[in-house]
């Protein structure tokens, strides 16, 4: 493996590691989310787990393809700054969803999230439409999340 490889690896797997790890620490899946009202179509709690697995193993490699397909420094650091934003972003909203008890929050910042891989997909378009391929379960999946956190909250608002 060639050292251009390593390191956009290394970086893309620490930070997807650390997004993955925070959010889990964060998210609790206790007495009061399991009080909530679900739809009948919401999945199984394991499914969560496995899904955001491959996600951000998706998300990792479409960071290195990404970061290897832009010509310079600015345009890398351009993504790396919009990693950051995204890796943020999913984070707060496991934080209001799950800890501040606030899904009515949660479902702002989900579009917020939204947009930032949305934002993802368009930048690494333009230099790797594989690696942008690779964001697109990613964007279905905060979709559908998006969709079943405003689910919840008509189920069981209001939310103080």
């Amino acid at each position: 493996m060639s050292r251009a490889w390593l390191f956009p690896i290394v970086i893309a797997s620490i930070l997807a590691i650390a997004v993955a790890v925070m959010g889990a620490t964060i998210t609790d899946i206790g007495p009061w989310y399991h009080g909530l009202a679900q739809p009948r179509w919401a999945p199984p709690d394991a499914t969560y787990g496995m899904a955001w697995m491959a996600i951000y193993a998706f998300t990792a490699l479409a960071g290195v393809n990404g970061w290897l397909a832009m010509p310079n420094a600015r345009e890398r650091e351009w993504l790396l700054g919009l990693f950051a934003l995204n890796g943020f972003l999913n984070i707060v909203w496991s934080l209001l969803f799950f800890r501040l008890h606030r899904p009515d929050w949660a479902v702002i910042e989900a579009l917020g999230l939204w947009l930032s891989v949305l934002a993802l997909i368009l930048v690494i378009w333009r230099r790797s439409m594989s690696g942008a391929v690779m964001l697109v379960p990613y964007l279905l999946w905060v979709t559908f999340a998006g969709y079943l956190n405003m689910t919840i909250v008509h189920l069981n608002g209001p939310f103080a």
